[in-house]
């Protein structure tokens, strides 16, 4: 008789992007079923079919040794996804706005989704990875770089049961930033006051020049793979800090359990969660995922190892894209993070950003020769000037939460 498997973990990808199937194989293909007989494997992908103009197929796995590993596949499309949320509507256990707020449009809804689905289908863990990260680690070496594989489902698993949440490591292009070279029209004073006003305190001037000084990548520690002593995140300003993959999420202490928010349009959906779980146990797991923020390096996932990393330039118009899209990303979800953790000095601090930016995005726009920058203020305008709105909505986001995890609790 075959033995019931006593460990249901959850795999979670919200995902746009053709080259899922590839990423999801890489992982999956990864997981050892001869060791671990007792885990059973469960696959959870939201997916967006308008991102990159896809198809239900692009997402939908038929390999048949990958569906051998996994004991249930479960794809999320938007029409599904709002059947279920109509569902909860009708029963009453949320309200219509409410739905809209947990499981609408936008990045944050899409991963709230996929914490319900794992949920109701009783996952005991769900771990979050993304279609642009891969398991794997690179490192500086004296003649060098080098590579090295890493066990990103294991290692949550070997950590989840000892805490509410477990984060990893990232390495690669965590951060789309191309490496610039300064001059006469853009001094690196310049590009410090941009830096500090459009970002968090993740991406910040420190971090920015590291990777800058390395050409836009990060890499990764092999004392820290090495290290054997546990780790918790600690509170910093009133947020645990967390990135949206390579995350893991112990759904057995369902009270635990916080959604994602972001404000329309824009990201910031783990900035967010992170003012949210300063009461959770988060363990630093030791173990990377290489970042491709610039999607450059899918051959990693047919086991093509480059020898160096590019420096990735803004001369070509897709890395600038690429940036200009990333900061106003950043500036949209800024005042809502300052009035979360800072709101004394909210207009104070939004002031400032509004001075900076008055005397830098021209240098900007010309060093990259694009006036779409400018957009930027325009974005910081509209988002400050919503963000009491935006509060609001992101604290009835919560509450609403409240409502569908005391409705799975008391089951379907």
């Amino acid at each position: 008789m075959k033995k019931k498997k006593t460990v249901k973990v959850g795999i979670g990808f919200v995902t746009g992007r053709k080259s899922f199937k590839n990423v999801a194989q890489t992982y999956i293909e990864g997981w050892n079923t001869a060791l671990n007989k007792e885990i059973s494997l469960n696959l959870f992908v939201s997916y967006d079919l308008k991102y990159s103009n896809t198809r239900a197929s692009d997402y939908k796995i038929s390999d048949e040794g990958l569906l051998d590993i996994v004991d249930s596949a479960h794809y999320l499309s938007s029409t599904s996804i709002d059947t279920e949320a109509q569902s909860l509507v009708v029963k009453g256990v949320i309200t219509q706005a409410e739905a809209k707020l947990i499981f609408g449009e936008g990045y944050a809804m899409k991963r709230n989704a996929t914490l319900y689905y794992a949920l109701k289908n009783n996952m005991d863990y769900l771990i979050f990875l993304d279609d642009d990260e891969y398991p794997m680690a690179v490192f500086k070496t004296e003649i060098g770089i080098a590579w090295k594989g890493q066990e990103i489902i294991s290692t949550h698993i070997q950590n989840i049961q000892h805490a509410d949440m477990t984060h990893g490591y990232h390495c690669g292009y965590v951060s789309p930033i191309p490496n610039l070279r300064f001059n006469e029209s853009l001094a690196e004073e310049d590009f410090h006051l941009f830096i500090e006003a459009i970002s968090n305190d993740i991406i910040n001037w420190e971090s920015v020049k590291q990777k800058m000084d390395d050409g836009g990548a990060t890499y990764a520690s092999l004392a820290t793979i090495n290290e054997q002593m546990v780790e918790y995140v600690e509170e910093i300003g009133g947020m645990k800090f967390i990135s949206g993959a390579n995350l893991g999420f112990n759904l057995s202490n369902i009270d635990k359990v916080f959604p994602f928010y972001n404000p329309p349009g824009a990201r910031g959906e783990d900035t967010f969660l992170s003012t949210a779980i300063c009461e959770c146990k988060i363990r630093k797991i030791h173990c990377y995922t290489f970042h491709d923020g610039f999607g450059e390096y899918e051959n990693l996932l047919h086991g093509v190892l480059p020898t160096q990393l590019k420096t990735m330039r803004p001369d070509k118009s897709a890395v600038t894209n690429r940036f200009l899209k990333a900061t106003i990303g950043w500036i949209r979800y800024k005042p809502l993070l300052i009035y979360i953790t800072d709101k004394n000095n909210f207009e104070a601090r939004i002031a400032q950003i509004r001075e900076n930016l008055k005397l830098v995005l021209p240098k900007i726009c010309a060093y990259f020769e694009n006036d779409r920058f400018m957009e930027i203020m325009e974005e910081l305008e509209l988002y400050q000037g919503n963000v009491k709105r935006h509060y609001r909505d992101f604290q009835k986001t919560k509450a609403a939460w409240i409502k569908v995890v005391k409705y799975l609790k008391n089951g379907i």
